[in-house]
């Protein structure tokens, strides 16, 4: 699939759920949000169907998301039958890495090829403050697991405020070096002023080269994470709503007034 200014789209994030087992400060708000209802959230079977459609289009890479994508039942059997896909060529999925010492040695038997997992500090307090309320060693613990069930390569998802020279940056870079993890630092972002910036060692953020389109838990295409464009699987059918969203994907990021880090996947 090719979009209006000739960028190839083969890249689908897809997030299983906004439901998460941490609390983010740059995520939720302190108030939480209104969840979905579960029948409002799509069944693993209607997922499968999108990623099969989407590949005969010419996707080749999958990435699951949430919310926290490991707090979503029946999230290894997922796993499982997209490796089976033909024409699946890269499947990760993003985690904040509480749940990894539980999973890790049986996504990467499901097939899962690799994985990121979220820590912004390697402070315990700061870490608390930060997810409100969350333990770090959890998500030591689940780098551990991820590496040890051969999940590579491990990145560390860092968020900093202003830049990656920050002190709380820099020990995470550290701990990565030490420890044989890639580490990539995200601008904190703000979708409705329309703040982001690429992210560095990735690709995020890169709306030049951007290869993506983003399905939400309750079955909304999206081209851009930082617009209000959206196209229902459900409504207009999984062919139309995938075309529609590569026709109508904007040339760069703007605003977002109706989304929410936590159901479209960031």
């Amino acid at each position: 699939m090719y979009d209006r200014y000739n960028r190839r789209i083969n890249y689908l994030r897809i997030s299983v759920t906004d439901r998460c087992n941490l609390r983010c400060i740059y995520c939720m708000p302190a108030e939480g949000v209104h969840l979905l209802g579960h029948g409002d959230i799509l069944s693993l079977e209607e997922i499968l169907e999108v990623i099969n459609e989407a590949v005969i289009l010419g996707v080749t890479k999958v990435r699951i998301t949430g919310g926290e994508p490991l707090v979503r039942k029946g999230i290894v059997s997922l796993i499982d039958r997209i490796s089976k896909i033909k024409g699946i060529k890269d499947l990760g999925l993003t985690t904040n890495g509480i749940l990894l010492p539980l999973f890790a040695k049986d996504l990467a038997s499901a097939g899962l090829h690799r994985i990121n997992i979220s820590l912004d500090t390697l402070d315990p307090e700061k870490y608390r403050t930060i997810t409100r309320g969350g333990d770090i060693q959890n998500v030591l613990d689940g780098i551990e697991a991820a590496k040890n069930a051969g999940l590579f390569p491990v990145k560390i998802n860092c968020v900093v405020r202003n830049s990656s020279d920050e002190p709380d940056a820099q020990a995470v870079r550290e701990f990565c070096q030490q420890n044989g993890l890639e580490a990539r630092f995200i601008h904190e972002m703000n979708l409705a002023d329309g703040r982001f910036t690429i992210v560095e060692n990735g690709h995020g953020g890169d709306c030049v080269n951007c290869n993506r389109l983003r399905l939400t838990a309750n079955g909304m295409i999206r081209p851009c994470l930082f617009s209000d464009i959206e196209f229902s699987t459900r409504e207009l059918g999984i062919r139309k709503a995938l075309e529609q969203a590569v026709g109508k994907k904007p040339e760069k990021g703007s605003v977002n007034l109706n989304g929410n880090f936590h159901n479209i996947g960031g």
